[in-house]
């Protein structure tokens, strides 16, 4: 039997996402369990690279600041089905050598008891366009 939890919403979601664009870890965390698993697009594993528990997590997402300074993800479109969940979104993010990436891709989530349990990411693979000649 599923369990159906109210206390997820696209809403929840939306300022999820909103914290994304702010860079904003600490507000990230905060909707997170504290055993989440992060399962990044690329990686030696199957499923990318797994990130288990709230410091890995943590570090993972602070890492994607990093590599991207202006990182954004826009057009997001979501939705919940109770105790899962889809973003939709555009990546755009430039790095420091200039190239500059958009790709479209979604996150999977499983929630539990009104927090995100995992966020599985998936995106296009499509290669960064070349930096701007000066």
């Amino acid at each position: 039997m599923q369990t159906v939890n109210p206390e997820v919403t696209t809403e929840v979601l939306q300022a999820f996402a909103d914290a994304w664009n702010r860079h904003d870890v600490d507000a990230l965390m905060s909707f997170m369990t504290p055993d989440c698993v992060f399962e990044a697009s690329a990686g030696a594993e199957a499923c990318g690279t797994r990130y288990v528990g709230s410091a890995a997590v943590r570090a993972a997402f602070a890492e994607v600041w990093a590599v991207f300074p202006d990182a954004h993800w826009g057009s997001a479109r979501h939705f919940v089905h109770g105790d899962r969940g889809v973003s939709e979104w555009t990546f755009t993010g430039t790095r420091a050598d200039g190239t500059r990436v958009e790709v479209q891709g979604c996150d999977l989530f499983t929630f539990r008891a009104g927090k995100i349990l995992l966020k599985n990411s998936y995106r296009k693979n499509r290669p960064p366009a070349a930096a701007p000649t000066r």
